[in-house]
């Protein structure tokens, strides 16, 4: 149920927001603004591909210990951390630390590695921004 409560929310926050609050906050609204970036977490500039627009939503779960293998995504999408702890790794080296309640704008074009460098599942609702038949991930061949 907290699970399900968070998408909700995170759901709730991104039909809600933009360049203004959609809606007054009330005593039974309110808004939490959880992510408004132009950049991804390493500084990149975010755009999206030509072509209709195609939006798709996963929950991405990774066992303690776990990791996602080197990958990049050629489309910009976004996350929002429900469980665990995320630790996402660059290839030069630059390392991002997610905790439950966290946002971020993932990195485009750009090879990463997630590991779960906690004690319970990591849980992570992620947005992608493509179009129809682009790949959301591309796995980095192992060498």
């Amino acid at each position: 149920m907290k699970t399900t409560n968070s998408l909700l929310g995170v759901l709730v926050f991104f039909a809600l927001s933009s360049g203004a609050v959609a809606l007054d906050p009330t005593t039974t609204v309110r808004t939490t603004p959880l992510l408004k970036t132009t950049t991804s977490w390493n500084g990149q500039p975010l755009a999206y591909p030509a072509g209709p627009a195609e939006i798709t939503a996963l929950q991405v779960e990774i066992a303690p210990g776990g990791e996602t293998g080197w990958h990049q995504h050629p489309v910009p999408s976004f996350g929002f951390v429900l469980e665990g702890t995320l630790e996402v790794t660059l290839k030069d080296g630059q390392v991002k630390r997610l905790n439950p309640g966290e946002a971020l704008a993932e990195v485009v074009n750009t090879t990463h590695n997630g590991r779960n460098v906690g004690a319970v599942p990591v849980k992570i609702m992620v947005f992608y921004a493509g179009t129809p038949g682009q790949p959301l991930t591309i796995k980095e061949p192992l060498p």
